[in-house]
């Protein structure tokens, strides 16, 4: 991803931020929110992901329904959204409309598409698996 399409898609996250619910932008707050263009190598085989733009966002720590006061210390909760996934996912940055009518790409798209990951990763965060979230209209 170049330059100003980085910024552009900062930008978009930054403006999306505050659209979200209090309680959300707080437990945001709480967690760190690690934004790249995709992920790296060893992740994606990790994962057993083999195109970098397929993946959007990744939850990484303990979910909360699964944590204990016994547990060790870990290290932080972390939420990764991938710019190059999420640009790809909402149909590019140019606005089109696909076979079925409906209308894909551009700014507008990709910021729902932004918000739809970080609320994805953040049902994960509540130990929401892909099931519950896709029932919730956040797969």
């Amino acid at each position: 991803m170049n330059d100003p399409d980085r910024a552009r898609f900062d930008r978009l996250l930054d403006d999306a931020l505050p659209q979200l619910p209090a309680s959300l932008r707080n437990m945001l707050e709480q967690l760190q929110l690690i934004v790249d263009d995709v992920p790296e190598q060893s992740l994606l085989n990790q994962i057993d992901v083999d195109d970098a733009t397929d993946l959007c966002g990744l939850h990484s720590g303990i979910p909360l329904t699964e944590r204990s006061v016994e547990d060790a210390p870990t290290l932080p909760t972390s939420i990764h959204l991938f710019r190059e996934g999420i640009v790809k996912m909402a149909g590019g940055w140019e606005e089109w409309t696909d076979d079925d009518g409906e209308p894909m790409g551009g700014e507008e798209i990709v910021q729902e598409e932004i918000v739809i990951t970080l609320l994805h990763e953040l049902g994960h965060h509540f130990g929401l698996d892909e099931d519950d979230l896709e029932r919730l209209g956040y797969a």
